[in-house]
Parts: structure tokens; sequence; C-alpha cells
């Protein structure tokens, strides 16, 4: 359950050095806040290139959160394929997806309405 004491963008910034720590690929953060009846506040999106690389992005998200904030997801599911990871920190959720399978599903154009942040990797310059 999410610590009462970690502000979201404590939260945010954790999970986003977990996913630069192990080379997450192509990170969005979609600002739900302003879309009436949504799930949570943030959706924090990334992608592997395999099943290896999106479990080593969860796990190191989790590692850094647990370690910085000593905050754990509320609910994780989707590790069994490493497709698509959906990690759930309350009023943040993250989804680790296989590259292609995040171009099927296309989060981001469900979502069309949401305020997009792209990351730019530090990896990448």
């Amino acid at each position: 359950m999410q610590n009462s004491k970690v502000s979201q963008d404590e939260l945010i910034t954790s999970i986003l050095f977990g996913i630069e720590e192990v080379k997450g690929n192509h990170i969005n953060i979609l600002d739900l806040r302003e879309i009436e009846n949504t799930v949570c506040d943030y959706f924090i999106i990334c992608d592997g290139t395999s099943n290896t690389h999106v479990n080593a992005i969860v796990n190191s998200i989790q590692k850094t959160v647990s370690k910085g904030l000593k905050d754990k997801p509320w609910h994780v599911e989707g590790s069994d394929n490493s497709e698509w990871v959906l990690m759930d920190y309350v009023n943040v959720v993250v989804h680790v997806f296989q590259t292609q399978t995040r171009e099927y599903y296309d989060i981001e154009g469900l979502w069309g309405d949401a305020k997009v942040t792209a990351i730019e990797s530090s990896f990448n310059k």
C-alpha cells in the first residue's frame, strides 16, 4: 500500500530513475488529472525489448521505490508472460510493455485527452 508520506512527485521521480537504470525505452508520463472518472492521476508508460528486459525494468522500479521511498506497489499483474506488466502505486500506474505489445494496445492513443510528457532518457543522449 502506498506510503502516505511519499509525495506523487517523489514517487514519479523514483519510478523514472528505476526505468532509466536498466535502459527502459520511450518513457511517457500521461497526466490524467483533468480527465473525468480516471482510476489514477498518472500513467507512466515505457517499453523493453524482450520479456527479460521488461522483468528487469519492473524489478528495478520496485527496488528503487522500495529502497528510496519505503513504498511498494499495491498490485502488480502481467509478470507471468512479461508482455505487459502493470504496476499499481494507487495514484500512479506504471505500464511496462514489450515494444510490439505497446504498439498494439496504443495506451497513449486511448488516453488521447491526457497531457503527455515524453522523458528524454539520459542514455540516449
